[in-house]
């Protein structure tokens, strides 16, 4: 495994590859899984990690609406259904905890899709930043509710642009 830390406007993201994928995308203090916590900062080139970052940085600069990047988060296969659905919420967009549920096929399972949701490895490429509550509530999110207001602000704003 690689591994880096990427500065970015919503602070340091760690970025972590096997092999030819990316398998973690993390905010600063967020609880990593012990194989990958261990995992000490890469010092050689990864085409990977560094197309990830690019990426990333595209979308902060209100240039990039989807990543084109292999993925294989480590869960659950119920974790992996519920993360695969937040693939699908497009930019700009948002869904509820229950819209998920349905999605997947267990509507009655909204309380596991939020911590599915806030155990996302890959967080900002896998979107579970767009979940939030029936209400419209900006609910909990691993990476608080800042940083959560702040993506969908600008994706909101960068939407908007493109309209």
């Amino acid at each position: 495994m690689n591994k880096i830390i990427h500065d970015s406007p919503v602070g340091p993201l760690t970025l972590i590859s096997d092999d030819d994928v990316l398998v973690g995308c993390y905010f600063n203090g967020s609880t990593q899984p012990k194989d990958v916590a261990s995992v000490e900062l890469s010092r050689r080139r990864d085409a990977l990690l560094d197309s990830a970052r690019r990426q990333l940085d595209e979308y902060f600069a209100k240039g990039r609406e989807r990543f084109d990047l292999k993925v294989a988060p480590r869960g659950t296969e119920f974790q992996k259904k519920v993360w695969s659905a937040l693939q699908t919420i497009s930019f700009g967009q948002t869904k509820s905890y229950r819209d998920i549920s349905v999605k997947i096929g267990k509507p009655t399972a909204t309380r596991a899709v939020g911590a599915a949701n806030g155990a996302n490895p890959i967080c900002i490429i896998i979107p579970c930043h767009r979940v939030i509550g029936a209400n419209g509530s900006l609910t909990g999110f691993g990476g608080g509710l800042e940083r959560k207001s702040l993506l969908l602000e600008l994706e909101s704003a960068q939407a908007s642009l493109l309209a």
